[in-house]
């Protein structure tokens, strides 16, 4: 079986701005990373333009407040996670691999994405319950995704031993996505004693998924992917 010859799946930046714009990219960068590690409520303003080598009076020249920064992060995020679905896939990049390999891949890839950018996905799945706006950005990245990993599922429908491919396929994302949420973003709110190294949760979600659709193969196989934001 043929593997995937591009390299690692790897998270797309976009393009470097124009002069004018680096104190504002300086600003998102900073804090990206600061929520992503910390949580939106407990990074203050202050800390945000001190990581950005910037100032207060800099930040509000640009935003009103921190919730409008959050809408110019998620249009950020939006654009680098498109790009980073256009490279990730590409049809070409999957010649000759199976749906066990793909889905494997993609999850595994997920799940670093979720862990690296916790606080910050976690942030906009809570500002999507309140600010329509915000709801119908992340919607079109999660159909755009969607999209393209459907494409590649159901161009190997022959694998797919489920007797309604494009449901079973549908159904799927739906369980990927759900699950990443609950476990990746909102894992650490809930008591339990069923733990899982990230490792471990991307195969056992990737089994129950290629299960279902009747394409699991023996043995399991995986691919080493790294996540890599900006």
């Amino acid at each position: 079986m043929a593997t995937n010859s591009k390299g690692e799946l790897r998270w797309v930046a976009p393009p470097q701005q124009a002069r004018s714009q680096r104190t504002l990219e300086r600003i998102l960068v900073a804090a990206e990373l600061l929520i992503a590690e910390k949580g939106f409520e407990d990074t203050p303003i202050s800390e945000i333009v001190r990581h950005a080598g910037s100032s207060v009076g800099a930040f509000y020249s640009r935003f009103e407040d921190k919730h409008a920064l959050l809408h110019a992060i998620s249009g950020r995020f939006v654009e680098q996670a498109m790009a980073t679905a256009d490279s990730a896939l590409d049809p070409e990049r999957w010649k000759g691999a199976s749906i066990d390999e793909i889905l494997r891949s993609v999850v595994r890839f997920l799940v670093s994405i979720y862990r690296d950018q916790a606080g910050l996905l976690r942030a906009f799945v809570i500002r999507n319950h309140t600010d329509p706006e915000f709801r119908a950005r992340q919607e079109r990245l999660t159909l755009y995704v969607n999209r393209g990993v459907r494409g590649l599922l159901l161009a190997r429908g022959d694998e797919i031993r489920h007797p309604d491919p494009e449901r079973a396929v549908r159904f799927v994302l739906t369980l990927i996505f759900g699950s990443l949420e609950y476990v990746m973003l909102f894992g650490d709110m809930r008591s339990g004693e069923f733990t899982l190294s990230d490792d471990q949760y991307a195969g056992e979600l990737a089994n129950a998924c290629l299960a279902y659709l009747g394409a699991l193969e023996t043995p399991p196989r995986s691919k080493e992917l790294q996540c890599n934001p900006s």
